[in-house]
């Protein structure tokens, strides 16, 4: 800096410049005003400036203002579009936060039943570390149908045949009603699932009859007294419904896991008071926990009931999986009563929400194929895996992520934020804020009609069409003729630049029956994780034992 701009800084800070300057502009063209006529516009201009830095000064909430009059309101302009900025100009196609532009892309052109392929080559590195592919086949399958189906509760009386690509849980109140109207109508037309989220069955899933996944988590919504206790009347009432294919008890949720929820009082609607079973005008809480069971067992038993009071229609779990002793202690309750859930949907911490504490968010809860490979594997170790199908979220989006997770383990993957992309979603991260910019995630009556339902509709169809028709493509270049064919010796993963393994050689795998041979004494235990952790898991607690 120049030594005259040194000692001038020194009497009148540079800082103010722009203040002193709007100033003499708001002066000069008062004057020219006065004398001419001309000016009023720059005037006005000028004058709100120099209002709007004197208030600058004189403010005490915030001190670059206080240094920086004026200008200082360019750095919160340039961090309020900041997102936008980096989203359209500098982030490359394959940087994902949480998705990447080429994720969303390929949602975006299958949801419109645009071309999706890509001309010359992958944008991938290939010899990166933790690249991943498939291995094909020299005699590929002819798979006459993309339409992959998987039967959940095969021993109820209303067994359900699910698609193995589902929508997740996003409840009416987080989404707007022209979005679940779009959802249900396209899982409609689909013949897929559509999960309700914990906020209930609101009359815009009911509209267009989509197969629905009753999802009753600790505020259990929908069928609920006044204090909040669970209602077997008001849960009968709704689950004999025909719509209603099967019953989900959120444990806890990926995103969040451990966390209540609150919906302030001012965004409780009459429709969201409606469908959710609570009084308008109140906070509508969900608590940390449940109330209805305290122990593994005892959630069983629940379970069990749930059953008889749907008209027996499968009934499963949904959780993240946290301490390995809580999901072991489930399993042994499964081996305790002889009651085990018709399903198990896995989320992953990498799952999504509208609105979650950062921490939450980041380092709280198992990530997807952690979770998922325990609750398989320890399944397959108590010979109880062929009566027990299992769900998973968690970042789904492709027909690669579904084969994926099916090699890992799962029967069938449910995506949230892959479906918000085909209703429109363009990722502003607004969800929690009720200014969806394309009305996906808001309950703002003027923003919602930006959401043109049977538009939507058709887009969320074509979505899992396209998506499971990639599928197809992908197993019969395995040489397989089902997606539940997959297993982890199919996918490769690269750990070097001159070193691959196959996934089965890397996660751990447990043989039929090691479990229980290993609780008599008769096998050592598969894993440090059993041999630690087993032992402190029993069936009447939660609670590791002593």
């Amino acid at each position: 800096m120049p030594v005259w701009l040194i000692k001038l800084n020194a009497y009148f800070p540079i800082r103010y410049s722009v203040l002193l300057l709007t100033t003499a502009g708001c002066l000069l063209s008062a004057l020219a005003w006065v004398t001419s006529g001309h000016g009023s516009l720059a005037t006005l201009v000028f004058a709100g400036m120099v209002v709007t830095g004197v208030h600058d000064v004189v403010q005490t909430r915030r001190a670059i203002l206080r240094n920086y009059p004026v200008i200082g309101h360019l750095r919160f302009l340039f961090e309020f579009i900041r997102p936008e900025i980096r989203q359209y100009f500098i982030e490359s196609d394959n940087e994902a936060e949480p998705f990447s532009r080429q994720q969303r892309s390929l949602v975006y052109q299958r949801a419109k039943g645009e071309p999706d392929k890509r001309p010359f080559g992958t944008q991938l590195d290939v010899l990166k570390q933790g690249y991943e592919w498939i291995n094909h086949s020299l005699a590929p399958t002819s798979v006459t149908s993309h339409d992959f189906r998987v039967t959940i509760g095969a021993e109820r009386a209303q067994p359900y045949s699910a698609s193995v690509f589902n929508i997740s849980g996003m409840s009416f109140g987080a989404l707007s009603p022209n979005a679940i109207l779009a959802l249900n109508a396209g899982a409609r037309r689909g013949g897929f699932a559509h999960d309700t989220g914990e906020g209930s069955i609101s009359r815009y899933h009911r509209e267009h009859g989509g197969d629905l996944i009753w999802q009753i988590a600790s505020g259990y919504f929908g069928c609920r007294h006044a204090d909040g206790s669970f209602s077997e009347a008001r849960f009968a009432e709704q689950a004999r419904d025909p719509q209603v294919k099967m019953i989900e008890l959120k444990l806890s949720q990926g995103a969040k896991p451990g966390h209540g929820g609150v919906l302030p009082a001012p965004k409780v609607t009459a429709e969201i008071a409606a469908a959710r079973g609570v009084e308008m005008g109140r906070d509508c809480v969900s608590p940390a926990g449940h109330s209805a069971f305290a122990t593994p067992t005892e959630m069983l038993r629940f379970i069990e009931r749930l059953r008889e009071l749907s008209g027996d229609k499968p009934v499963g779990i949904k959780l993240c999986i946290g301490h390995p002793w809580e999901w072991f202690a489930i399993a042994k309750a499964m081996l305790a009563t002889g009651i085990a859930p018709d399903f198990i949907v896995v989320d992953g911490a990498e799952g999504g929400t509208g609105a979650a504490p950062v921490e939450f968010c980041d380092h709280m809860g198992s990530p997807l194929q952690d979770g998922l490979q325990m609750v398989h594997n320890t399944l397959v170790g108590l010979n109880l895996r062929h009566r027990v199908k299992i769900g998973c979220a968690g970042k789904v989006v492709s027909a690669f992520d579904i084969a994926r997770m099916l090699a890992l383990g799962a029967d069938w993957c449910n995506s949230a934020r892959g479906f918000m992309f085909a209703l429109g979603c363009l990722q502003a991260q607004t969800c929690h804020t009720g200014e969806c910019p394309t009305g996906v995630a808001t309950q703002d009556p003027l923003r919602q009609r930006a959401l043109v339902v049977p538009d939507k509709a058709e887009r969320v169809f074509r979505f899992h069409q396209n998506t499971l028709h990639a599928l197809k493509e992908l197993v019969q270049a395995a040489g397989l003729h089902h997606p539940c064919e997959l297993t982890a010796s199919h996918i490769v993963r690269r750990m070097s630049d001159h070193q691959v393994k196959l996934l089965a050689n890397l996660l751990p795998v447990v043989q039929p029956g090691v479990l229980l041979a290993a609780e008599r004494g008769e096998a050592a235990w598969p894993y440090e994780l059993y041999r630690l952790y087993w032992p402190m898991a029993r069936a009447d607690s939660f609670a590791p034992a002593p």
